[in-house]
């Protein structure tokens, strides 16, 4: 279970860093989403060779083999909302593989911003407690551009606007290193309170969208 969970992510990281390259420079020192995938697949332990044959087959003959990026929305069960990305070259399959795991773990899919107003996108960074203190990584971080960090003792979540994401993260990696993570991400505004019952059907649902080949991404607003 864990092999196949390992190969899902490997799965995910290569087509982020594939699109990448495939929509700017192959370098990912001129690109800052391929810097962001190819510093994501560093950290999931990746082997230079295989970031850099993700790379050469976006700059190659294969392209990006037609991926698009594409997000989903719906309701899970207990009313909790559910955006789900995908990066997928077959989109009329990929549409029935997501509304079929709505439906069969009593959820439903709707429409495009359907449920995308009970968050906020932005720029999520993680750096571990140990990579500064609490005054520093505040400092830095606002004298960088973000907006927000919230520290304890699991580490630093430094949150930025879209469009300083990489500023910020670029910054705050030239300080403190590379960051444990950083990404685009949704945020929930609101969370849903959901009991026991629900709870099994609603992580049923996040783990079937979760072990699709073609989801990258799962966002839901419960406690």
């Amino acid at each position: 279970a864990q092999d196949a969970k390992r190969a899902r992510q490997f799965a995910r990281l290569i087509r982020e860093i594939t699109v990448a390259a495939g929509q700017g420079l192959p370098d990912p020192v001129f690109n800052p989403r391929l810097r962001a995938a190819v510093a994501a697949a560093r950290q999931s332990n990746m082997t230079r060779d295989t970031i850099e044959r993700a790379i050469k087959k976006a700059a190659g003959e294969g392209g990006t083999d037609n991926y698009q990026e594409v997000r989903y929305e719906g309701y899970g069960p207990a009313g909790v909302a559910v955006i789900v990305e995908a990066l997928t070259d077959n989109r009329n399959r990929t549409a029935g593989e997501v509304r079929s795991a709505f439906a069969k773990n009593g959820g439903a899919l709707g429409e495009t911003n359907s449920v995308s107003f009970m968050f906020n996108r932005v720029g999520g960074i993680r750096y571990p407690a140990s990579a500064a203190s609490e005054d520093a990584m505040l400092e830095a971080a606002i004298e960088a551009g973000a907006e927000n960090v919230e520290s304890d003792e699991d580490g630093h979540d430094v949150t930025c606007a879209v469009e300083d994401f990489f500023s910020v993260r670029d910054a705050l990696e030239a300080k403190f290193g590379a960051p444990e993570g950083a990404r685009l991400e949704w945020r929930p505004t609101t969370s849903v309170p959901v009991d026991e019952e629900k709870a099994s059907s609603l992580l049923k649902l996040l783990d079937v969208l979760e072990d699709s080949d073609t989801v990258q991404n799962v966002y839901a607003n419960f406690d």
